[in-house]
């Protein structure tokens, strides 16, 4: 994001894309969800996954490949566990839907375990984390994705740049631990997203097709971005496609096509959800104090050199989040005029302060 990118209120972005996705056809509830998903990424200053990837979006609905008014049904397997056919739908309410499911679940059973496929591009995980948070409960969240990054010792895109997420409810005075991590060393869609910026990317991000480390952001996102960890982050990302892809139903091992490049037929791609009730084992009262103590104890350890306050996983974005819902989420001027482009071409009225 340039730092001299202009802001704007998040209200007023959040209703525009809405409007954006009902020109397709989504119905008003459902087009508010998913530009409720998109503007909270540029909250969180999770840019990569926010409002910047509407156009792609839109293009797919435009081109059948995903549908506008999907039948998702849910189908239940067991008493904690349960599958979502998302009947080619947006992402964002194949993953709400799919949350939603597990979260009842949990309610009634201590634990809902529920996997979705022919599903697509789900955004932020953290959308769905917040979803269990606000319920209450804990959770995990995996998806699979198009081949980005090479199983370890290969080079070749292979996984996909999952996301390794999990959330637990916070304590008195302590925020919830909220915890959403790309398995790559960066998420392909801050590589994707210099690229479009013209910008070059730190040297171990990405090799480009040959295999070579390189800064340039278009080499980068045409080759592979690279593991976190080595082979740790290889790994994780393995298990994720084998819970989210291959016991989902979905496509799986490389089979996910690029929603950005392949438009030959829908991504399928697959996702996995687990909610937990903090209170199986102990009362809820002892849980929060128990979540209080381990951050207090956290963030009283001592600091590292240039360190002036320990943050938990989530809490940066939290705080972003508040700032920006006061100040306005900074959009680059290149994605607006995508966005002003889409409305034109469907009729949609653009507000005056989004103009410029």
């Amino acid at each position: 994001m340039a730092q001299d990118a202009p802001s704007f209120p998040a209200e007023t972005v959040r209703s525009f894309v809405s409007a954006l996705f009902q020109a397709q056809d989504v119905p008003e509830a459902d087009a508010d969800r998913v530009a409720e998903c998109l503007v909270q990424a540029d909250l969180r200053g999770v840019s990569s996954h926010g409002v910047g990837r509407v156009p792609i979006y839109l293009d797919r609905l435009r081109k059948g490949l995903v549908k506008s008014r999907p039948a998702i049904t849910v189908e239940r397997a067991l008493t904690v566990g349960a599958r979502v056919d998302g009947d080619n739908g947006l992402g964002f309410l194949v993953g709400t839907r799919a949350m939603s499911t597990a979260i009842d679940i949990a309610r009634e059973h201590g634990v809902g375990f529920v996997l979705a496929y022919h599903s697509n591009h789900f955004g932020m995980a953290a959308s769905y984390l917040q979803q269990a948070v606000e319920a209450g409960l804990s959770a995990f969240v995996f998806t699979n994705a198009s081949p980005a990054m090479p199983i370890w010792g290969g080079r070749t895109p292979f996984l996909g740049t999952s996301p390794f997420a999990f959330a637990a409810p916070g304590g008195p005075d302590s925020p919830p631990v909220m915890l959403d991590m790309a398995m790559s060393v960066v998420a392909r869609g801050k590589v994707r997203r210099a690229m479009q910026l013209g910008e070059d990317i730190p040297l171990g991000w990405a090799l480009d097709k040959e295999g070579r480390p390189t800064t340039d952001a278009k080499a980068g996102y045409e080759g592979v971005v690279l593991p976190f960890g080595g082979m740790k982050g290889s790994g994780l990302s393995l298990m994720m496609e084998i819970l989210a892809g291959v016991m989902s139903g979905a496509k799986f091992g490389g089979e996910v096509g690029n929603q950005y490049f392949d438009f030959d037929e829908p991504q399928n791609v697959g996702h996995c959800f687990l909610a937990m009730r903090p209170d199986l084992f102990m009362p809820i009262d002892q849980y929060g104090d128990r979540m209080a103590a381990l951050s207090q104890r956290a963030k009283a350890t001592e600091r590292a050199d240039g360190v002036d306050e320990i943050l938990l996983p989530g809490e940066p974005e939290m705080r972003r989040a508040a700032q920006r819902s006061a100040s306005g989420i900074p959009l680059d001027r290149q994605e607006l005029d995508q966005l002003i482009v889409e409305a034109e071409r469907s009729g949609v009225p653009v507000p005056e302060t989004l103009r410029g």
